[in-house]
C-alpha cells in the first residue's frame, strides 16, 4: 500500500474515532435545543395537568405518570418568553434533574442527534440581566445550532424546594 493510501486509511479512522455526544433536540419558540439523552427519562403527549395552588410562574402544575406524581415547568415561562397555546406537537420530556423527575413543556421534539464534542463550545456570558446558568454548551451539527441545556440547572435549589413542598402539600 502506498503513503497516501496509508494516509486516507487513517483520517478515516481518526473521523470514526470521533467522540460523539448525544442529545434529544426540542424547539422552544424558533430556537433548537438539546438535552443529554441520558438525562432524559421519556417523551409524553400533552396531557391532563393538575394545577397546585400559589405554585412558581413557570411550574404548570403535577401530572401522574404511572403513579408517580411529577412537577411539570413550561420553558417557556421559565425562559420568559411568550406562552402559547399547546397544540399537537407540544409534548412534556421528562427529565431526570437532581434524582428527581421533571417534566418540561416544550413546543416540539425534534430528534436524537450526535454532536462531535469539538463542534460543543462553552457560551459566551451574555449579559448579567439574563439568566443563563442553565446553558451547558452551544453545539453545531452541519449548519444547526443546538443550545445545549443543563437540566440541573434550570431549576434552582429554592425553586426545587418550593416544588417539593407544594407537593408534600
Amino acid at each position: 500500500m502506498n503513503d497516501t493510501a496509508t494516509k486516507n486509511r487513517n483520517v478515516t479512522s481518526e473521523e470514526d474515532r470521533e467522540e460523539l455526544q448525544q442529545f434529544v433536540t426540542f424547539t422552544i419558540g424558533s430556537e433548537i435545543y438539546g438535552v443529554d439523552v441520558l438525562k432524559v427519562q421519556e417523551i409524553i403527549g400533552i396531557t391532563e395537568i393538575t394545577y397546585v395552588p400559589n405554585s412558581l410562574p413557570f411550574m404548570k402544575g403535577v401530572i401522574n405518570l404511572r403513579g408517580n406524581v411529577v412537577p411539570v415547568v413550561d420553558l417557556r415561562i421559565k425562559f420568559r418568553m411568550e406562552e402559547r397555546e399547546y397544540d399537537a406537537t407540544t409534548v412534556i420530556i421528562i427529565v431526570e434533574v437532581k434524582s428527581r423527575s421533571i417534566g418540561m413543556i416544550v413546543d416540539a421534539v425534534s430528534d436524537v442527534i450526535d454532536i462531535a464534542v469539538t463542534s460543543i463550545h462553552d457560551t459566551p456570558h451574555f449579559s448579567a440581566s439574563i439568566e443563563t446558568d442553565y446553558i451547558r454548551n452551544i453545539g453545531r451539527k452541519d449548519d444547526l445550532l443546538v443550545i445545549i441545556l443543563n437540566v440541573d440547572k434550570i431549576l434552582t435549589a429554592e425553586e426545587m424546594e418550593t416544588i417539593r413542598k407544594k407537593e408534600a402539600g
